[in-house]
């Protein structure tokens, strides 16, 4: 078992700092794992976790790889596991940079109102109460939640650059003269990142790989596994060595051993989009609540998991299935039946 704020050392000057899951019975938020580094005499902190205990266990890797003369602080999403501590950015004493995906900003300044709309496409499917309770709810157990600093820019106010690893080809950013890319991904939510430190080999893939199918309501699937193929490539070419990501809470060494990994992702997700179709199949309505149940048996009977699994991230799966089968809702009542919509053929 691991603890919140445990580290794992991967090297000595590279340290991954253990979150934890959710438990929204006992008041307990997750915390995404945050990957602490030094380039150089840059100390690079990727993620910042949230609650007090995460904080000083970050500031113990902090302290752990130094020394380092500035600070760089990336942010690969904003959901609040990830942004609480941001503002630890503002006490180092050296001079920092912070940035973040400008696409994620709305839900940093108002948390409350993205988890609302999330919970509104799943009433009715998931035991939760009224969204505009359930969403400010989820939203209070991540305290503190600092997610800007004095420093804080978005990715996008820099050049977009070209960047290849290897054989494969991205778009993003690079820092440390090129030692730190940032990488767009842009599947698990809108703005994602995910963080590739070339000197180490390490690929932090954050929340891309959080099971075979996203959850939020700005996730994109086949952004998803986009992602996962490209980064599964990087490790056949021996482009990178360690997997770290923000929910599972250990890091996975080699190509034999991450390859697998992703392509077993992959498959997952073809297995869930199959067996999806065929609780679609035929020209009735379906009712999502329904659909919700045996989609859930579906998924546990082809080993899905994936971080913090529970009913509600079911339900928010469930609607993104249907939504990617072609599905539309009849109206926005809660469980309103969803059905194909008719297709016109012209004269």
């Amino acid at each position: 078992m691991t603890a919140l704020g445990e580290l794992i050392g991967i090297d000595e000057r590279t340290v991954l700092v253990l979150g934890q899951e959710l438990d929204v019975g006992r008041g307990q938020p997750d915390v995404g794992n945050a990957l602490v580094h030094r380039a150089g005499e840059t100390l690079v902190v990727v993620d910042t976790g949230v609650t007090e205990t995460f904080r000083a266990a970050l500031r113990e890797a902090v302290d752990r790889i130094g020394p380092w003369s500035r600070a760089l602080f990336l942010t690969t999403h904003g959901h609040p596991d990830h942004v609480g501590n941001n503002d630890l950015a503002d006490g180092l004493g050296v001079p920092v940079e912070h940035w973040v995906p400008a696409p994620d900003l709305d839900q940093m300044r108002d948390p409350d109102a993205y988890w609302v709309r999330s919970f509104e496409r799943v009433e009715g499917m998931a035991p939760l109460p009224a969204p505009a309770l359930a969403g400010p709810a989820l939203v209070s157990l991540f305290r503190p939640y600092r997610p800007f600093g004095a420093t804080t820019r978005t990715y996008e106010e820099r050049p977009l650059e070209r960047i290849r690893i290897g054989s494969a080809r991205f778009t993003g950013w690079t820092f440390a003269d090129g030692a730190v890319r940032v990488l767009r991904s842009q599947g698990h939510c809108a703005g994602h990142v995910i963080v590739h430190l070339r000197d180490c080999g390490v690929l932090h893939l954050s929340d891309e790989g959080n099971g075979a199918c996203g959850a939020m309501a700005d996730a994109d699937q086949l952004k998803i596994q986009t992602a996962l193929g490209a980064v599964a490539l990087l490790f056949e070419e021996g482009e990178a060595a360690l997997l770290t990501d923000g929910h599972t809470f250990a890091v996975r060494r080699g190509a034999e051993v991450v390859v697998p990994f992703l392509d077993g992702l992959l498959e997952q997700a073809a297995a869930l989009q199959s067996a999806a179709l065929e609780l679609t199949r035929g020209d009735g309505p379906v009712r999502p609540s329904a659909f919700t149940a045996r989609y859930a048996e579906a998924f546990a009977g082809l080993g899905g998991g994936g971080a913090n699994p529970n009913a509600m991230f079911t339900a928010m799966m469930a609607v993104n299935q249907l939504h990617e089968l072609g599905l539309r809702p009849e109206s926005a009542d809660a469980d309103a039946p969803w059905f194909r919509p008719a297709l016109q053929r012209g004269d």
